[in-house]
């Protein structure tokens, strides 16, 4: 049966008339004995099954004459000699710096990136290709020349800025016994100034000023009174208000009024806290209640008598903050740089010889803590030592009278209601001769504080043997040696870098830490400038509901960089060419320099008793 359908299939074809397709030749085989094989050679195709019109994709670039031009290029789909030939294109590009576009898109894309060709034509081909990643000599000299340029030198030629006065802001104004002066003018000098504090009572009596006697200013404080008094009386205290470019900020404490005006550009809760530091200076004076008793009893006492003599500490105090403090700014203390061995032997050496009447012991050169011993559960706020700072290495009050002194004071943070009794000596200093001024940086206190108003004799006899030991074992000079030089220059902290100045805040420690201010902040005004500059960073970071943790500021005369982290707060300012690449390598180099000295720049713990 199967021989007859393939007979009558094959007849039925042929009657048709149809004739089947020749079939291809087999491949020839050789037998098994053969190893070589031989095969029929196919045709090699130049394209791959594609879905697409057309394997080129055309693109559109803008010139910037306004025309138009359309430009063709190979798929990527492409296979074979095409495939091969993109390789060899990328690896062109590439070589050039440029990153051909692929399936993900590199974040490194640049003009050429998106160039429809290789090589555009005309005037395209300057602005597209030309070796964009290949600079000259010329061009690398040029640009570590301009990154050397120093913070505010492109403002040092203009007079017309908010600061151009600056070095006069702290002259007196003259008062009335001068009769060469006219009051407008005397008014229009104290209008001048860029910084006012101004203390008054809720009764309206003025109690202090920091430019122009009560008299000039009595009726301008009248003014904010009955301001202030007008929001009171609404359930709605005065915080605040902006006047143009300046900004008036008020703090109430019990029957005080304390408020500051400014066009300095700080912010509110840096004024507050300028105004909380005159503040704890008047407690510091009266403790509070003798300040609560004064005003029960006459709500419209006169506070200049019980604070008579204590104006110079108020304006010294009021002028750093003017003038720029980082201690202020930060709310940390700073240290005087030594060895870690050499701190712990002078802790050790206070230790020894300390007195049974001492609660606190510090030895401070040139404004900046040396050694502090403190009972195990107590120990200073910096407010408290600021205030301490402030009355003998500012206000020049204590250092006038020379070798010996014994101080009531009240400490605010430590206890507001009560004194304390501080004993303080300057070392090698002779009373009866005059204290050099200019070596404020270099010299040398020891302070020692007791709850004992009778323990004078006691802490001068732990002063001599704390002298005779540091000398005894060269201490003393150590200190002296490490006050001299100052703080470490930026080339000594972090070379080859282009960062100016720095601070660095230990938050553990409540310290910090900065570079020397010469040669490019040594005068008033560029000093000032850099702690604006601080000031605007310190804002931002500190800033009510912010997030932010990290800060780059470009400027048209400086670059700067605030980091905030739960270790520690840096600020850091470079000249307005600086990359953000180069401020960061040189803020990590500053900060290795930190950790790696951390025990030499801050006093941990201190000494113990």
């Amino acid at each position: 049966m199967g021989a007859e359908n393939a007979g009558s299939s094959g007849t039925a074809a042929a009657q048709g008339g149809e004739q089947p397709p020749p079939l291809p030749p087999r491949p020839l085989q050789t037998s098994g004995n053969d190893s070589a094989t031989a095969m029929i050679e196919r045709p090699n195709f130049q394209s791959k099954p594609t879905t697409a019109l057309s394997s080129m994709n055309i693109q559109t670039l803008s010139f910037p004459d306004g025309s138009r031009g359309t430009f063709s290029t190979a798929s990527e789909n492409n296979a074979g000699g095409t495939e091969q030939s993109s390789v060899s294109a990328n690896v062109g590009t590439s070589s050039l710096g440029f990153h051909p576009i692929g399936n993900d898109l590199d974040e490194s894309m640049s003009v050429m990136s998106l160039a429809p060709t290789l090589r555009p034509p005309g005037d395209l081909e300057s602005l597209l290709v030309g070796d964009m990643s290949k600079k000259s000599a010329a061009w690398t000299l040029l640009r570590s020349q301009s990154a050397a340029v120093q913070p505010f030198e492109t403002m040092r030629a203009e007079e017309n800025t908010i600061l151009a006065d600056f070095a006069r802001e702290f002259d007196d104004i003259p008062d009335e016994s001068e009769k060469n002066w006219r009051d407008e003018d005397r008014v229009k000098l104290w209008k001048s100034k860029l910084k006012h504090f101004m203390i008054l009572s809720s009764a309206g009596k003025p109690i202090y000023s920091r430019h122009g006697d009560l008299g000039l200013i009595n009726s301008s404080m009248g003014v904010v009174q009955t301001i202030i008094s007008f929001y009171e009386g609404a359930k709605n205290p005065l915080l605040g208000f902006t006047a143009g470019n300046t900004r008036f900020v008020i703090v109430t404490e019990g029957p005080l009024y304390f408020v500051a005006i400014s066009r300095l550009g700080e912010s509110d809760s840096q004024l507050r806290a300028q105004l909380d530091a005159l503040y704890m200076q008047i407690l510091s004076t009266l403790t509070l209640p003798t300040l609560t008793n004064i005003f029960a009893n006459r709500p419209s006492s006169d506070l200049r008598k019980p604070l008579e003599g204590t104006e110079t500490l108020l304006s010294s105090l009021a002028d750093s903050f003017t003038r720029g403090s980082p201690s202020a700014l930060l709310g940390a203390l700073e240290c005087l740089r030594l060895r870690k061995s050499h701190r712990h032997a002078i802790n050790n050496a206070f230790l020894r010889t300390r007195t049974d009447k001492l609660l606190y012991g510090l030895i401070v050169a040139g404004g900046r803590l040396v050694s502090v011993i403190r009972p195990r559960r107590h120990s200073l706020h910096p407010s408290d030592l600021q205030l301490i700072f402030n009355m003998l290495f500012a206000s020049g009050g204590v250092k006038a009278g020379g070798g010996e002194n014994w101080i009531p004071l009240c400490l605010p943070a430590f206890n507001n209601r009560g004194y304390l009794y501080m004993y303080v000596s300057f070392l090698d200093v002779d009373p009866e001769s005059e204290r050099d001024m200019n070596a404020a940086g270099e010299e040398i206190a020891i302070i020692l504080i007791s709850p004992d108003k009778e323990s004078f004799f006691a802490l001068q006899q732990m002063r001599d043997d704390v002298v005779t030991e540091l000398k005894k074992k060269g201490h003393l000079d150590l200190i002296k040696l490490a006050a001299q030089q100052g703080r470490p220059k930026m080339n000594e902290i972090a070379p080859g870098t282009h960062v100016s100045h720095f601070l660095f805040k230990s938050r553990a420690n409540v310290q910090f830490c900065m570079p020397a201010l010469l040669p490019t902040f040594d005068n008033l005004m560029s000093h000032r400038r850099l702690m604006s500059l601080y000031h605007n960073l310190h804002a931002t970071l500190h800033a009510k509901h912010t997030h932010v943790k990290v800060l780059h500021c470009v400027g048209e005369d400086t670059t700067s960089l605030a980091w905030i982290t739960p270790i520690f707060e840096f600020y850091c300012v470079s000249g307005p060419n600086a990359s953000r690449a180069v401020l960061t390598q040189g803020a990590n180099k500053i900060i290795q320099w930190a950790k790696r000295e951390e025990e030499r720049l801050f006093i941990i713990g201190g000494g113990v008793f």
